[in-house]
């Protein structure tokens, strides 16, 4: 090979080697960028207390028992009550705080959860006036509920609500196992308080229909409301007058606060 070749040859080679990483870099495709780096989802976290208990109630004192052990000592506590009269015979005594947790979270649904209330059924049955078709609410059926709201007219609401923030971590408890576990029992019973002091006051005689086995209020907008509202209806101006002036007083007592930040209340191991 001549001298003049070994330039050409070597000319050649680097332009062949170019042209090869020209087109190689086009015909072989681009590693994939790596994934984008996202940050974890937050935690989630507990929403802001409305109503914070008193600290004295934030945490479970050494007296107080284990909620699946409270039904005695809390149901001697409520038949002590200032005015409490006769209610002995009205509750149901097993699992009563957990029964009060489950009416007071149903009392603005739909139904409530019979099996659950923590007070025995009324006696006697539901009066009408009328046949099918001009049906109306008895006037007289008010009297079934004239002993319970007789016993309630005479408790001392300071002291419910003395009995109430002592027990409270284990009401706490209760709502969290119900499927709140980061619900604030006490702001629930502010917001059902609020909505059981919302309740219409129909004009007497209330109409009724029954279009299958049980009687309905015959207004749609009555009958749509809350199961709590509905037996404020039922019960009659006059006892639902008591409650609801009961209802403000407790109100009055347990909204403790504008809202805040404090602990929820942690039970002693």
């Amino acid at each position: 090979m001549s001298k003049k070749a070994i330039p050409i040859l070597a000319l050649i080679v680097l332009l062949g080697s170019g042209a090869a990483w020209y087109w190689w870099a086009r015909i072989v495709p681009a590693p994939a960028p790596p994934p984008p780096v996202t940050a974890p989802p937050p935690a989630e976290t507990a929403p802001p207390i409305t109503h914070p208990m008193p600290a004295a109630a934030a945490t479970a004192s050494p007296q107080l028992p284990a909620l699946a052990d409270s039904d005695t000592p809390f149901h001697a506590a409520l038949v002590a009550l200032p005015g409490a009269g006769t209610l002995e015979n009205f509750l149901r005594p097993e699992n009563l705080i957990r029964r009060v947790v489950v009416t007071v979270d149903n009392l603005p649904r739909h139904k409530l959860a019979v099996e659950q209330r923590p007070l025995k059924a009324t006696s006697g049955t539901l009066l009408i006036r009328g046949g099918d078709l001009e049906a109306t609410l008895d006037e007289h059926n008010a009297a079934r509920y004239a002993p319970l709201v007789a016993i309630l007219a005479h408790l001392d609401m300071r002291a419910v609500s003395a009995v109430y923030q002592h027990y409270y971590p284990l009401f706490q408890q209760a709502y969290q196992d119900l499927g709140y576990p980061q619900g604030y029992f006490n702001d629930r019973l502010v917001a059902v308080i609020d909505e059981l002091l919302a309740t219409p006051h129909p004009a007497a005689p209330i109409a009724l229909v029954r279009p299958k086995v049980f009687w309905e209020f015959a207004d749609p907008e009555l009958e749509a409301r809350s199961a709590g509202q509905k037996l404020l209806m039922r019960i009659g101006s006059e006892n639902a007058g008591v409650v609801t002036g009961k209802l403000r007083e407790l109100r009055a007592l347990v909204a403790t606060g504008s809202g805040g930040t404090a602990a929820r209340p942690t039970l002693n191991p």
